[in-house]
């Protein structure tokens, strides 16, 4: 990923030097495996250790390759320079490519779940706190882009940190699911090497053994990690298109952080543009681009092919550094966003009451007019609003027909905005818990 769009501690993991390590480690505790069954000197496996604050040359590994057109070759070569061809002659003892390399990528995207993890706490905190903020902030509701019926910010947030909460179980899962390891040998059978070596490498790194790996680790468990990060970007979107929503001019309920000496326009001094969470908007498709090749990774041929493998080299970087940069940018966009809570008023009394509709039809009906009736005499009003500039309270309280069924102090009460956020406390305790705990 390019640097603009990167954060050094999730690029770390990706780095050659670090997956050299995870190498390393792989074979050096295979080893110590081995020779606790007497399958190797114990020397041998001591030697190896030997290596444990070795700097990786990753110049002299490539060049290695350049020879052996393999990559692992290459590594255990220059392995073997820095601890002794003697010594290393019992490395990789009965294992294949894959064993390290399928092992070395779980690791690491369990380490970059982590990482996703600890950035979806600090999006959820600030959705939290806007949300408890603004609970009682009324706002219009919008369905197809049009008024609907008050809600509050407060309930924007929340439903936003629902989402978001679902994303982080999502994640939880997919981490575990994509937790294991494989030390099994070529095609999987263990036929050069005993399971235990495979239990116990696994254990070091903090994985569960494949319970049956082919050759390879199975790639429908990386297709629903990288399915769960594009569900997560999905989310971003979603409450980036709100926030972008807010912040247009003709609405402006709320804006991005606009800091100082920030410009907006390189010709219009006057723009304050949404570009944090447009970038979003960016950054969620970018993810989402590794969800289909992660999906078509499935299906390898037999016991082993390396179809997926450049697929891999390119997503699992690519996505983890991408969202892991764009959840922390989307918790900033929140924790900063300016809320503006009197234009959301004017916005909601723009049509003068017409977003009531609905409280009247209901209490025409509750009155003995039947629906059909109801329905016409509410719509014929509020087609004057639309059309007209009318006030709706006025026009109901001025037909004869709607007057017939509901007085006017029951009229007047049908345009109490409190109505309308009475259960917002009872939605709060499904959301945060009784407690505001989650």
């Amino acid at each position: 990923m390019i640097p603009r769009y990167a954060r050094p501690e999730m690029v770390a993991i990706w780095s050659p030097e670090t997956k050299f390590r995870i190498w390393y480690e792989i074979e050096a505790h295979a080893c110590d495996a081995q020779a606790d069954l007497g399958v190797i000197p114990r020397e041998n496996a001591e030697a190896v250790w030997r290596a444990k604050d070795v700097e990786f040359d990753v110049a002299r590994i490539d060049e290695i390759e350049a020879v052996t057109k393999h990559d692992v070759i290459a590594f255990l070569t220059h392995l073997a320079e820095h601890i002794g061809a003697e010594e290393a002659r019992f490395v990789h003892q009965g294992m294949t490519s894959s064993d390290v390399l399928d092992t070395t990528l779980n690791v690491q995207l369990v380490r970059a779940a982590d990482i996703l993890l600890a950035d979806m706490d600090k999006v959820l905190a600030a959705l939290k706190k806007r949300a408890y903020e603004h609970k009682d902030t009324v706002r219009i509701g919008r369905s197809h882009g049009i008024h609907a019926e008050p809600t509050t910010m407060g309930l924007t947030f929340a439903r936003f940190y629902a989402e978001m909460a679902r994303g982080r179980e999502r994640l939880l899962r997919a981490r575990e699911d994509v937790a294991t390891g494989a030390i099994s040998g070529a095609v999987g059978t263990f036929a050069n090497i005993d399971p235990a070596v495979e239990e116990h490498v696994c254990a070091k790194m903090g994985l569960s053994p494949e319970p049956i790996s082919t050759q390879v680790i199975p790639r429908d468990r990386h297709a629903m990690f990288f399915a769960t990060l594009g569900v997560i970007a999905s989310s971003i979107e979603n409450i980036a298109i709100e926030i972008r929503h807010m912040q247009r001019t003709e609405v402006l309920e709320a804006e991005e952080y606009f800091s100082p000496g920030q410009k907006g326009s390189s010709a219009m001094p006057h723009k304050r543009n949404p570009v944090l969470t447009e970038n979003l908007t960016g950054l969620a498709r970018l993810v989402r681009m590794a969800v289909v090749p992660a999906m078509e990774n499935v299906a390898l041929w037999h016991e082993r092919d390396i179809s997926h493998s450049s697929v891999e080299r390119g997503i699992a970087p690519d996505a983890t550094i991408t969202l892991d940069f764009a959840l922390n940018r989307l918790a900033g966009v929140i924790e900063k966003l300016v809320v503006y809570p009197e234009n959301m008023l004017k916005n909601m009394n723009k049509f003068k009451g017409l977003v009531m509709s609905q409280r009247v039809l209901l209490a025409l009906t509750q009155a003995g007019v039947s629906r059909e009736d109801a329905y016409r005499l509410v719509q014929r009003n509020a087609m004057k609003v639309w059309e007209q500039g009318a006030d709706f309270k006025t026009e109901l309280l001025g037909d004869a027909e709607v007057t017939a069924a509901l007085s006017p102090a029951e009229i007047e009460e049908k345009f109490d905005l409190g109505y309308h956020t009475k259960h917002v406390d009872t939605i709060f305790a499904r959301v945060f818990g009784e407690n505001g705990a989650h």
